[in-house]
């Protein structure tokens, strides 16, 4: 079953994972919420549209802006509205 692991701890784990431009994205419920804080930041994708991002904090530490979500995907990306994909040094365990 996928995970991705940051500083050890299991951030989110989940058979549903949808990948896109080589990213996995796990469905929001399969996300452990204690470890995610809402970003300010966002960006802009041409095809897939805005961006959120969370950043994640595990035992004091700080990961910034390292998960994001699109909240209203374009048509084109409607696979992953209501999934989260990370970055930022996340480990991808398949």
């Amino acid at each position: 079953m996928p995970q991705a692991i940051w500083k050890n701890v299991v951030l989110a784990e989940s058979n549903q994972t949808v990948v896109v431009e080589g990213n996995h994205y796990f469905p929001k419920g399969s996300i452990n919420q204690e470890y995610f804080h809402e970003s300010d930041w966002q960006t802009q994708c041409p095809w897939k549209g805005t961006a959120s991002y969370y950043s994640i904090f595990v035992d004091g530490q700080e990961n910034k802006d390292a998960a994001w979500y699109y909240q209203q995907p374009s048509e084109a990306a409607s696979e992953i509205k209501g999934y989260v994909a990370f970055g930022n040094g996340v480990q991808i365990v398949p």
